[in-house]
């Protein structure tokens, strides 16, 4: 009962820390392991300690699966060269930096345990950047680059870390020809894994009938995954990120439209609520380590912790730049795929911030491991100093580099506007073929002048006409107005007793599906009057 308790008050507080962040513009990773250091020091307050299994194998796979299922597969394949080079690549190239100053600025340290100490703070955690990510128009490269590397590289890591807690407990040597095939090894049984539960799962879900169950299953499947490969000793990471890619690419095929209206909504509160107390439950960690190594001194640990997180922060600068530039001097290569600006490069190396993997793999080190303790201290100083010096600045080196897009022209995207043309041009082509029909003719021909009517708007839309964004503006305000007296004569009329909840219920959604279609086709401008009028009818709703 004890662990319920702490586990709802965690979750009470990580919505507080989410406000916070939301008020300062921050990351709320940042917010959020600051908020768990906090409460860690408050007097009273019990140890809550972290699992690394349970944190690997509850928490990293739904939170993989849904960042690849919102993957773009085309875009992904196109910059595999990129997200190979910083998901494998920078990964080895840090760990290795890494273990070089670590041996240095610890004498005595065995070079395999300073490298497992590089494995595990060698692979960003793409999700403290996804708030920046989010909130700003990035270049779509640059976003792929950067969460298709957060797919792949906790299995660089994992693996190179595995072979190098083995070498450290065994007094061995790494062998660079067996890691490398162990890796290889590792991940291609981990995508022939992923790929089987991903078409087991597809094959089920076309066969079932209900958006619950189809969701349930969904989720189910993330789990499978991971644990599939981890049984038989292939990359659960990777096992996990196939099948999530395999969704991605059915969604608009096999998956009904209940299921992906649903599965969006109950994959956002999972999100929200599992990165959350990932983070929190980092920050509450700091007792724990900061009593374990006692016998060292502050100044000492202050000293190696500070040099650590410059090295790990520069690595990622020295990697970065050669290998996106050097390629691009073979001849012919240049024109095929020009070099990035090299503030998109910059932007890439900035968004290094560490997250759970790290954690989660230092705690898992055994007990007798060598500098266990000083190395756990380590990684946990690798994951604040990242988070709170790269976090708190990201947003504000993507702005002074200028890598921010400019606004669409007139608030809509050219693609989507085209898109949603040309939707709207074979609907209308279908009514009206649909018009000459002798029995649905008459029918047809009453929705031709609202198919008309829409067809031509998003016409002048997509060809950026000038009165288009003061018709789109008319258009929403015509169309909220008319859907918030809906709202107000159904609540009316189910208080007067003529309807029942389920029917009020079942109305009511069909007008909220109305209003996201409106503001996700006319734009989402809400004035001041109108959030008022969204707080009143919140609490109209309340009332009821």
């Amino acid at each position: 009962m004890a662990l319920v308790e702490i586990l709802l008050a965690l979750i009470a507080a990580c919505i507080g820390f989410a406000l916070l962040a939301r008020k300062l513009r921050l990351p709320y990773a940042v917010i959020l392991v600051l908020g768990g250091m906090v409460i860690a020091v408050i007097p009273g307050v019990p140890a809550v300690p972290l699992d690394p299994e349970l944190a690997l194998a509850f928490f990293l796979p739904p939170l993989l699966q849904v960042s690849a299922y919102r993957t773009d597969w085309r875009a992904f394949r196109h910059n595999l060269r990129p997200i190979l080079l910083l998901a494998v690549g920078a990964v080895a190239f840090t760990a290795f930096c890494i273990a070089l100053a670590a041996t240095w600025l610890v004498p005595g340290l065995p070079f395999a345990a300073a490298l497992a100490l590089g494995a595990i703070v060698a692979p960003p955690d793409a999700v403290a950047a996804g708030a920046v990510l989010q909130r700003l128009r990035l270049p779509k490269r640059i976003v792929t680059v950067l969460e298709g590397e957060s797919l792949v590289n906790d299995a660089s890591a994992l693996v190179l870390y595995k072979l190098a807690v083995a070498a450290a407990l065994a007094s061995g040597g790494l062998g660079a020809a067996s890691g490398a095939a162990t890796f290889v090894l590792l991940a291609v049984g981990g995508i022939a894994v992923g790929w089987a539960v991903g078409l087991a799962t597809l094959w089920v879900l076309a066969r079932l009938d209900d958006v619950i169950l189809e969701t349930t299953t969904g989720f189910l499947a993330a789990y499978a995954a991971y644990l599939a490969g981890e049984a038989v000793h292939v990359s659960g990471v990777m096992a996990v990120v196939t099948a999530g890619l395999l969704f991605g690419r059915a969604q608009h095929t096999v998956f009904s439209y209940g299921n992906r209206l649903n599965a969006s909504a109950v994959w956002k509160f999972v999100e929200f609520i599992l990165n959350s107390l990932v983070f929190v439950l980092i920050g509450l960690q700091l007792n724990s380590i900061l009593r374990r190594i006692g016998g060292h001194g502050a100044l000492e640990l202050l000293g190696i912790a500070v040099g650590l997180a410059a090295v790990l922060i520069l690595s990622r600068f020295l990697w970065v730049f050669p290998a996106s530039l050097l390629p691009r001097a073979l001849p012919g290569s240049r024109s095929r795929d020009p070099a990035p600006p090299w503030s998109h490069l910059a932007v890439i190396s900035w968004a290094g911030m560490r997250g759970v993997v790290s954690l989660a793999a230092a705690l898992a080190l055994p007990e007798d491991f060598p500098e266990r303790d000083l190395i756990v201290f380590l990684a946990f100083t690798a994951i604040l100093a990242t988070l709170v010096l790269q976090g708190t600045t990201l947003e504000w080196v993507i702005r002074r580099l200028g890598a921010e897009l400019p606004p669409h022209p007139n608030g809509i995207d050219p693609e989507e506007a085209e898109g949603r043309r040309l939707i709207a041009i074979a609907s209308l082509a279908e009514i009206e073929r649909r018009a000459e029909d002798p029995l649905e003719g008459a029918i047809a021909a009453d929705l031709l002048h609202e198919s008309r009517d829409r067809a031509g708007h998003l016409h002048r839309t997509a060809r950026n006409e000038g009165a288009a964004t003061a018709e789109r503006a008319s258009r929403r305000r015509i169309r909220l107005a008319a859907l918030d007296a809906a709202r107000a004569a159904l609540i009316a009329h189910y208080r007067a007793g003529s309807l029942q909840e389920d029917g009020l219920v079942k109305l009511e959604q069909e007008l909220d599906l109305e209003e996201i279609r409106v503001r996700q086709v006319l734009g989402d401008e809400r004035t001041a009057g109108q959030k008022r009028a969204d707080a009143a009818r919140r609490k109209a709703a309340e009332a009821v």
